[in-house]
């Protein structure tokens, strides 16, 4: 079954009976009369009146407090939401007594043996950290931080620092010293909770020259909490235990909705990170609208999502536990012992919902795994890259016509999702179901014009509960309207490249400032990956554009990462460029094709398609790639080598 000129349809929409959408759709009926037929009509209704929208919100996912109107001001860079209105994002993710026995965390890692905690456990250990954090001097707006791993604590102790109105932040073990101080020492932090080991796989990964490194490195730091994680302790720090000595109760300190919760961090893969801010309220809002809409979760169900700890997915992906929902934690190597190990464990924990990356399913596919398939299992959520179409195919073709395959965009800037799907929505191939509710998304193209069925620049037309708050040590807003507000003045232009169908569905093709553009044609990153990564001798690729000043072609220039015991002869160059010419244009042969050690990658995993770019017009790679930021740096000159010898 297919749209009409358009891609299979591979799931109807579902019926919103028995689902978060449908219990909203109710809530809309009994409160405000309103009754909706299809997901548009919601939709529409959703951005043409973002106060009655997010205000339903906040009532049917009972957020306590008042406030004194919805929008204050709905100007960007600088919406006021919920005036007056003072909260706190902790207090709606513990539960109450009735929810004591149910299971809050299923934690797994490679270092350490199996734990589980229900809510009345988490309150208990958020309680005891609150003691130990205010014992420590902690109070509301100080900065505490943590050097840990995808674990409970870490959990328990951001929870705590929240509930007392002071900022968290948090940088994964993998990081080495440099990436957490130039991210944490910009916040000026008065305690760092840490780890000094842990295992990856079956490697023992010991880090305590790099965390003396980050001590030193962190004046500010008064106080260090050593987690009790792998065989190494952390030196001269107190314990977890020695913080969690005594109980406590969970007092939350109520606070303004722009109140900064925590800080993520930009990529850094050139200067410093920027340092997002986000606050109490718009977190609460959008990941009760998230979670309780799009992804479906109910009390009880269980969420398997790899992520680490400097991941805005981790930031995300703890939030279940506003809808009662369980997290199922996984700290380790993801591909160890084999590629199914992410897959028996989310069989094992009946997870309603499987977060994983568009690469990682390639990956199953180009391996030929047959996934399991359990009953609990409703949702299988993707983001970090465009999902090609064929990851699709194989999705379906294992897992059946049930499933909801929902990729969904947004990112660190939002921590929250844009455009994704949801029960009530179709699932085309290849495509995603659209934008989210109360989310005002289109594409413009260069004169600032919304365009349908051809590519342009995503852009939020409105605001977001999430956007940030603001960039930290940014006081006149200066970065961060130059960040999303430089190109279309009073509209978020946020860098990827989207085209909307007539139908509402989208496809994010790659960065904007990534896009090729040869001869007129514009072509996003991700379809031409699509045809060069599905090849079995090709284990990853980076492709960059390099534009004529004059307007002419430029040159296009292919770098692949071969596959083990695989050679680029003229043989495989030859079917690369057929693919390429067969699948999308003959403008887009390159003009060079050359196998290159590695692709280096973000910490999160985005190619380095623009600081490669920037090498290869001459730049020093000092000047464009922080390495610690980035996986893979070492192979960056072999690109400047292999174009400087073409």
């Amino acid at each position: 079954m297919s749209a009409p000129d358009g891609p299979a349809l591979l799931r109807p929409p579902g019926s919103p009976e028995g689902t978060g959408v449908g219990a909203f759709l109710a809530h809309l009926s009994s409160s405000r009369g309103l009754e909706f037929d299809d997901y548009p009509a919601l939709w529409r209704w959703s951005v043409a009146e973002p106060e009655a929208f997010w205000a339903s919100i906040w009532d049917h996912f009972g957020v306590s407090g008042t406030y004194d109107r919805v929008l204050g001001s709905s100007t960007m860079p600088g919406a006021q939401w919920f005036p007056g209105a003072r909260l706190n994002y902790v207090e709606h993710m513990l539960g109450t007594e009735a929810d004591d026995d149910a299971t809050a965390i299923i934690a797994r890692s490679q270092t350490r043996a199996p734990r589980e905690l229900t809510f009345g456990e988490l309150r208990d250990q958020v309680g005891r950290a609150r003691a130990g954090l205010q014992r420590l001097g902690v109070t509301r707006g100080d900065r505490v931080v943590g050097y840990l791993p995808h674990v409970p604590e870490t959990i328990v102790v951001f929870l705590a620092a929240a509930s007392l109105g002071a900022v968290w932040a948090a940088c994964a073990p993998e990081f080495g010293a440099r990436s957490v101080v130039d991210r944490l020492g910009q916040l000026e932090p008065t305690v760092l909770l840490a780890v000094a080991s842990y295992r990856y796989g079956d490697k023992e990964i010991d880090q305590r020259e790099e965390l003396a490194r980050i001590r030193e490195g962190l004046p500010s730091v008064r106080h260090v909490v050593g987690v009790d994680y792998g065989p190494h302790p952390v030196p001269d720090a107190m314990t977890w235990d020695e913080l969690t000595a005594e109980p406590g109760p969970v007092v939350v300190e109520h606070v303004p909705f722009d109140h900064p919760l925590y800080v993520l961090f930009s990529s850094g893969t050139t200067g410093l990170p920027k340092a997002i801010v986000h606050g109490h309220g718009g977190i609460l809002l959008e990941h009760l609208r998230l979670f309780g809409l799009h992804f479906d979760i109910r009390p009880g169900d269980r969420t398997l999502w790899f992520t680490t700890t400097a991941w805005a997915m981790w930031n995300i992906t703890i939030s279940v536990l506003l809808h009662r929902g369980t997290i199922v934690l996984f700290d380790g190597n993801p591909l160890w012992p084999d590629l199914e190990a992410q897959w028996r464990l989310a069989a094992e924990t009946g997870v309603a919902l499987f977060g994983t990356s568009p690469g990682y399913l390639m990956s199953c596919r180009k391996a030929g795994v047959v996934p399991p398939r359990w009953p609990e299992l409703r949702q299988i959520g993707t983001t970090g890259a465009p999902l090609p179409a064929e990851a699709f195919d194989w999705v379906y073709a294992h897992l059946g016509p049930d499933v909801v395959l929902n990729p969904f965009s947004g990112g660190t800037d939002v921590c929250s999702g844009f455009v994704g799907g949801s029960a009530w929505q179709p699932v085309y191939r290849g495509e995603m179901a659209g934008a989210g509710l109360g989310h005002d998304v289109a594409a413009f193209d260069e004169a600032g014009n919304p365009v349908v069925e051809q590519l342009g620049e995503l852009v939020v037309r409105a605001p977001m509960p999430s956007m940030p708050v603001s960039f930290w040590n940014d006081p006149d807003g200066e970065r961060y309207r130059e960040a999303y507000f430089d190109t279309y003045p009073g509209i978020w232009r946020h860098g990827d490249w989207v085209r909307f169908t007539e139908r509402g569905s989208c496809v994010i093709t790659g960065r904007s400032d990534a896009t090729l553009n040869r001869g007129g044609v514009r072509l996003g990153t991700a379809e031409f990956y699509a045809v060069v990564e599905d090849m079995p001798e090709i284990a990853d690729a980076l492709v960059v554009h390099l534009e004529d000043d004059d307007g002419g072609s430029g040159e296009l220039l292919l770098f692949v990462e071969l596959a083990p015991d695989t050679e680029l002869d003229a043989d495989l160059r030859s079917r690369i460029a057929t693919g390429l010419r067969r699948n999308l244009s003959p403008r887009h042969v390159p003009d060079l094709i050359a196998a290159v050690p590695a692709v280096p990658r973000t910490l999160t995993g985005k190619k380095l398609e623009r600081p490669v770019k920037q090498v290869l017009r001459g730049r020093p790679v000092e000047e464009v790639i922080s390495p610690d930021a980035v996986r893979g740096a070492d192979a960056v000159p072999a690109f400047r080598e292999a174009y400087r010898g073409r």
